[in-house]
């Protein structure tokens, strides 16, 4: 059994729930990363024995459209899809039912799923330090589950997960980094590691606010700290997450 991490994670919170699943089910896993848009998708062998975590984000209920993209890319040649959606506390709403429709269009098996949190992306006191230890602990015993799901060989045809078609509608975030050219040096790591080619190599101290996704990975990545969000923007939208994320969620799981 091959398994792999297929993950979207501009910040790393999305990453580190697959790998907490991963790790679990084999220490040696090989991570597919749906940010770099410099892979070839299509060319990524898969066979009906490997097993694929495939984690996303959820971005306003939804799978970001450029995971979709990339994920309707590959061949899963009947492998076992464990499928993850990474949230800040708020919902998850039809992010697993699309990610489990993408992934059994384009070949894959779905067994399982999880819904996990983490820091909010964007405003990070929500969900801050998560996953921590309990999360740790309670993603490893899911995985034990999954495990037991895998070595049964019975895989439920289709999977049921929480979710509503048509696919909640999502409009964007309007928050778009941007960069203070006083502190930019004009380094090019957030031009080179943007996952949509929003910030132009040669003057990355401006961003294309049409391509730009809000991802907040230019920020995450910049060493200078030179990329932030507008500050009366952000204060107001934690006012209003801060309203219907004070309770903490728990994760779930799905088989």
């Amino acid at each position: 059994m091959t398994v792999f991490t297929i993950t979207f994670s501009p910040t790393g919170g999305t990453q580190k729930c697959a790998d907490l699943l991963a790790n679990a089910l084999s220490p040696a896993h090989t991570v597919i990363d749906l940010t770099d848009r410099t892979l070839d998708f299509a060319s990524i062998p898969f066979s009906a024995d490997d097993v694929c975590i495939v984690a996303v984000p959820v971005y306003g209920g939804r799978v970001p459209d450029i995971a979709v993209l990339r994920l309707r890319q590959l061949h899963g040649s009947g492998a076992r899809a464990v499928l993850v959606a990474v949230y800040g506390n708020r919902a998850f709403e039809d992010t697993l039912l699309e990610l489990r429709d993408t992934l059994q269009a384009t070949g894959f098996r779905p067994v399982a799923a999880v819904a996990a949190l983490a820091e909010h992306s964007i405003v990070r006191q929500i969900a801050a330090g998560q996953p921590d230890a309990a999360d740790a602990a309670q993603l490893s015993g899911f995985a034990a589950k999954i495990r037991e799901r895998l070595e049964s060989g019975k895989i439920p045809e289709p999977l049921t997960v929480p979710g509503n078609v048509p696919y909640r509608a999502f409009g964007g975030v309007p928050l778009k980094p941007q960069a203070d050219p006083t502190a930019c040096n004009s380094c090019g790591k957030c031009a080179s590691l943007c996952p949509v080619g929003a910030i132009p190599a040669d003057t990355p101290a401006e961003t294309n606010a049409d391509a730009c996704i809000s991802c907040m990975r230019c920020i995450a990545v910049c060493p200078n700290g030179a990329r932030a969000l507008n500050p009366d923007m952000l204060a107001g939208l934690a006012q209003k997450l801060g309203a219907v994320c004070g309770e903490r969620k728990q994760n779930e799981l799905f088989l």
